[in-house]
C-alpha cells in the first residue's frame, strides 16, 4: 500500500466494493502515480493477471485501456463509464480519492457485471453506439489522413505524460508547433494526434518530408502550379499542398532541411496566410495550422545563420520535446507487448507473450533508433518465433552485442571500443599539431577544445 494514500480512505474504498461485491466484476485502487496498489481477486482472476506482480505497476500495464491515470490528474470521477475487455463492455465507476487538504492521493474503479438484467439494454445500447462511433471514426481518419490519437501515443514516464499534456494543450490552439526529437520518437504521429483532437480533425492532415522533395520541385509542392505555367506544366491546375490542407493542419517534416529561398517564401505564407501557384497572378487565401519537426539543433543553425530566426520565431510558439526511448526506459515493457499485440493480431496468431528476461534483456539497450527501433526488433521477433513466448533467445540474432553484454562479456568490447576511440583521438591530435606546424593554440582551435584539455589529451598520448 502506497504511503500517500489513507487509510481510512482505503478502508472506506473496501468497505464500497464490499457493498456490490455482489453486483461488480471487480475492483482495484491506484496511488497518486496512477500504480496499482489493490485489485480483487475476482479481478485478477477474470483479467487472467498474476496478483503479486500487478501490485506496483503502472495500470496501463495491465489495463492499456485503463482512464484511471486520467481520473488521478485532473480529480474528476467518471461516474458512468464504458469499458471493453475484448468482445465483452461493462459499466464502470471510477472516483477519485483524496486526502484532508483535498489533493488527489489515488482513485478507486469497480466494474458491473453485465449480466444484470436491469442494466442489460443499457450496456447492449450503448455497444451498438458504440459500434457506430467506431464506423464513424474509421471512415473519418480515412478522409482525413490521421491515422493516430493521444491514446496511441503510448508511455507511463513522466516526460510521455508531459508530452501528451502540452499536446493536448497545443490541440486547443491554432498557434504554429514545433516538434523536436531524436529521428524515431514518433513525430508525426504526435503531430497527427494534435490535429485529431483539434477542432480542426474533420479537415484534411497533410504531411511533407521536406529531405523526400527536391528543392526545384519544392515550391510547386508547396504552393501549386497554374495551368501551362511552364514546359511540360499541364493544362489542368496542380494544388499545392498549402491549399491542400486548408482548414486543416500541414505538418512539415524535417523542416530544418529547407533552403534559404523556399524559407523566405514558407515566412511570408505564414505571415499573410496566403498562396500565390507558379505561373499564377491570383492570390488564394488559406486557414491552415502549421506543425513542424526537426531532429536538428534548429537554435545553433539560427547562430550560424543556416536557418532565418525570424521564421524560427514562427515556427517555435509552441515547442514539444519528444524524449529519446533511452531516457524513458520504463515504457519499454509497455510498448513492447503494444506491439506483440498488433503484430500478433496482423499475423492472425494467438497473442504472444515476453518473458521478464527478455523484458530486461531490451531494458538494457540504448535504442539509437528510438520507438521506431524497438518496433522493428520486436516485429522481427514476433515473426521469426516459433513458439507462443518471446524469450532471450528470440533476440539473440537481432541484438547480439547487447546480449554479449547482458552476459557480461561486456570487457573486450568495451577494451575494443576504447581502443578505436584512443587511436581516433591520438590521429587526431598528431594531424592538428602538423596543421598548426607544432602550436598548440593553433591546434586547439582546429579541434574546438581549450589549451588546458588539449594539454591533457597529448600527456595521455606522449604527444607532449
Amino acid at each position: 500500500m502506497s504511503d500517500n494514500l489513507d487509510g481510512y480512505r482505503f478502508d472506506l474504498a473496501l468497505s464500497i466494493y464490499r457493498v456490490i461485491e455482489d453486483l461488480a466484476e471487480g475492483a482495484l485502487l491506484v496511488d497518486s502515480s496512477a500504480n496499482i496498489q489493490w485489485m480483487s481477486e475476482s479481478y485478477c482472476k477474470y483479467l487472467g493477471c498474476d496478483h503479486t506482480r500487478a501490485i506496483g505497476r503502472p495500470v496501463e500495464t495491465i489495463l492499456p485501456q485503463s482512464e484511471m491515470r486520467s481520473v488521478v490528474e485532473s480529480g474528476i470521477a467518471h461516474p458512468i463509464a464504458l469499458m471493453q475487455f475484448g468482445d465483452r463492455f461493462h459499466l464502470v465507476t471510477r472516483l477519485p480519492l483524496r486526502d484532508q487538504t483535498g489533493s488527489v492521493i489515488g482513485a478507486f474503479a469497480y466494474g458491473f457485471k453485465d449480466s444484470m438484467t436491469h442494466l442489460q439494454p443499457l450496456v447492449d445500447r450503448v455497444r451498438v453506439l458504440n459500434a457506430r462511433l467506431n464506423q464513424a471514426e474509421k471512415a473519418l481518419v480515412v478522409k482525413r489522413n490521421a491515422r493516430y490519437t493521444f491514446e496511441n501515443i503510448i508511455g507511463v514516464s513522466p516526460a510521455m505524460i508531459q508530452v501528451r499534456r502540452l499536446g493536448r494543450r497545443a490541440a486547443q490552439v491554432n498557434s504554429s508547433v514545433l516538434l523536436l526529437g531524436e529521428t524515431g520518437t514518433g513525430k508525426e504521429m504526435v503531430a497527427q494526434a494534435i490535429h485529431s483532437a483539434s477542432p480542426r480533425f474533420g479537415k484534411p492532415f497533410i504531411a511533407i518530408n521536406m529531405t523526400a522533395i527536391p528543392e526545384s520541385l519544392m515550391e510547386a509542392e508547396f504552393f501549386g502550379v497554374a495551368p501551362g505555367a511552364f514546359t511540360g506544366a499541364g493544362r489542368d491546375q496542380r494544388t499545392g499542398k498549402f491549399e491542400l490542407a486548408d482548414h486543416g493542419t500541414l505538418f512539415l517534416d524535417e523542416i530544418a532541411d529547407i533552403s534559404p529561398p523556399i524559407q523566405a517564401k514558407l515566412l511570408r505564407v505564414l505571415q499573410e496566410q496566403e498562396v500565390e501557384p507558379l505561373g499564377s497572378n491570383k492570390v488564394v487565401k488559406i486557414d491552415v495550422r502549421i506543425i513542424a519537426a526537426t531532429h536538428r539543433d534548429l537554435p545553433a543553425m539560427v547562430e550560424s545563420g543556416e536557418f532565418r530566426r525570424d521564421l524560427y520565431y514562427r515556427l517555435n510558439v509552441l515547442p514539444i520535446r519528444l524524449p529519446s526511448l533511452r531516457v524513458r526506459k520504463e515504457d519499454i515493457e509497455l510498448l513492447a507487448v503494444n506491439t506483440i499485440e498488433r503484430v500478433s493480431h496482423e499475423l492472425q496468431r494467438a497473442v504472444l507473450e515476453i518473458t521478464p528476461a527478455a523484458i530486461d534483456v531490451l531494458t538494457r539497450y540504448d535504442w539509437p533508433g528510438n520507438v521506431r527501433e524497438l518496433g522493428n526488433i520486436i516485429e522481427q521477433a514476433c515473426v521469426g518465433s516459433e513458439s507462443g513466448v518471446l524469450d532471450v533467445s528470440d533476440f539473440e540474432n537481432i541484438l547480439p552485442l547487447h546480449l554479449a553484454r547482458s552476459q557480461d562479456v561486456e570487457g573486450d568490447e568495451s577494451d575494443a571500443l576504447g581502443a578505436v576511440m584512443d587511436q581516433t583521438e591520438y590521429v587526431a591530435l598528431a594531424a592538428a599539431l602538423k596543421k598548426g606546424n607544432g602550436n598548440k593554440a593553433a591546434a586547439a582551435r582546429f579541434l574546438g577544445i581549450s589549451r588546458t584539455n588539449l594539454y591533457a589529451k597529448l600527456n595521455k598520448h606522449g604527444l607532449s
